[in-house]
């Protein structure tokens, strides 16, 4: 089976979150998102520790579609260097691990 992963990446704003969220499930790049708000980050940049209220995106995908899913994160974050870290599922109720596959399944005819 294709390997499923949780994709996670921060954005600066709910509505960013809405709009990344619904264009990678409209691209087939990820089966679902979870948008999890008011975060508080706290990170070294630039030499300086930040501070920064951001939104969570957690992303059902597979590794199929993890590169495509990566240059269109990085494509339409604001960020200079955005987070996006991918874990693979390790273990799941084989169902809904298939619906990610089917999912993120690239369509045919289009």
């Amino acid at each position: 089976m294709e390997q499923a992963l949780i994709v996670v990446t921060n954005v600066p704003d709910a509505e960013l979150a809405k709009s990344l969220a619904h264009t990678l499930v409209e691209r087939r790049l990820a089966a679902c998102v979870n948008i999890m708000p008011a975060v508080q980050s706290i990170y070294r940049w630039q030499g300086a520790v930040e501070h920064a209220s951001e939104v969570s995106l957690m992303i059902k995908s597979t590794q199929a579609r993890y590169a495509e899913l990566e240059a269109v994160i990085v494509a339409l974050h604001p960020y200079d260097v955005p987070e996006v870290i991918a874990l693979p599922i390790a273990a799941g109720l084989p169902a809904y691990l298939n619906w990610i596959v089917a999912e993120t399944g690239k369509e045919m005819n289009v």
